[in-house]
């Protein structure tokens, strides 16, 4: 089963490389179910594998010139402090036992995966559905939706901090029509908004989780390669056409673990 982890991280990291978000979505449920790891320290560990897939991934866009620093201070700043005091406050608060359904227990662990679930069909929604053309497609003057961008940050970080999640597919449309990004450049600066979040959310937690370090690095390095392979293969292959089939993928995955965590604890 470990092997087939093994290549499942090279693949969560392609699929950042290649349609430029979505592969993080994967990253939880291979932690929990090809690894066995518990789903509370499973999002923790997410957070350090996403944060740093991306900000390996982030230096090609750097060198492209298509990272715009200004609006990933103004989405990047609420996101960080949202996942931080998510983080830290929010997740050791939740009880082991959360609430019970006649003989059914919702523990904590239970409700963090169908959480994910539900995230996980809601970016399938955003990936399989065609995108519009905006405003952004034509050069322009950059204007910002500040309420908005504060508002969409906030929440992002909030969802990254309980589910592990990048949050790729909320903040790349926020950027195209918020912040009235091209597309390749709300891609690169997704990718250091979701770096510099979910390192900022693993280090600031409560200390609590023993941290498998080898473990980790271990998965990282599998899920790096994984997007230099999806950088090199973008360059020849359309990640728009590719983006509804994951999309699929993720939808059905969503489905499968609320079914499981539901029906088959």
């Amino acid at each position: 089963m470990d092997y087939i982890g093994y290549f499942a991280s090279i693949l969560i990291g392609v699929a950042l490389g290649l349609i430029g978000g979505g592969g993080s979505i994967l990253t939880v449920p291979v932690l929990v179910y090809l690894f066995a790891i518990e789903p509370v320290i499973a999002t923790s560990y997410s957070l350090f594998i996403v944060g740093l897939t991306s900000a390996v991934g982030s230096f090609n866009y750097f060198k492209k010139g298509l990272v715009n620093i200004k609006t990933a201070i103004v989405f990047g700043v609420p996101s960080i402090i949202a996942v931080f005091a998510t983080r830290a406050l929010i997740v050791p608060a939740i009880p082991k036992e959360v609430f019970t359904v006649g003989d059914f227990v919702v523990t904590k662990s239970i409700l963090m995966m169908v959480l994910f679930a539900v995230l996980m069909i809601a970016a399938s929604y955003s990936m399989i559905k065609k995108d519009k053309k905006t405003a952004s497609d034509e050069n322009g003057e950059q204007k910002f939706n500040y309420p908005l961008i504060l508002i969409e940050g906030a929440v992002v970080g909030i969802l990254t901090g309980l589910v592990g999640a990048g949050g790729g597919f909320l903040i790349i449309p926020a950027l195209v029509i918020l912040s009235k990004l091209p597309m390749k450049e709300a891609v690169g600066t997704s990718l250091v908004i979701i770096a510099a979040k979910s390192l900022i959310g693993f280090f600031g937690e409560s200390g609590e989780t023993s941290i498998n370090w080898q473990f980790l690095m271990t998965i990282s390095a599998f899920a790096i390669i994984g997007i230099v392979i999806g950088t090199a293969m973008s360059k020849k292959i359309d990640g728009a056409k590719l983006k509804p089939a994951f999309g699929w993928f993720v939808l059905i995955m969503g489905i499968y673990i609320i079914t499981k965590e539901l029906f088959f604890p």
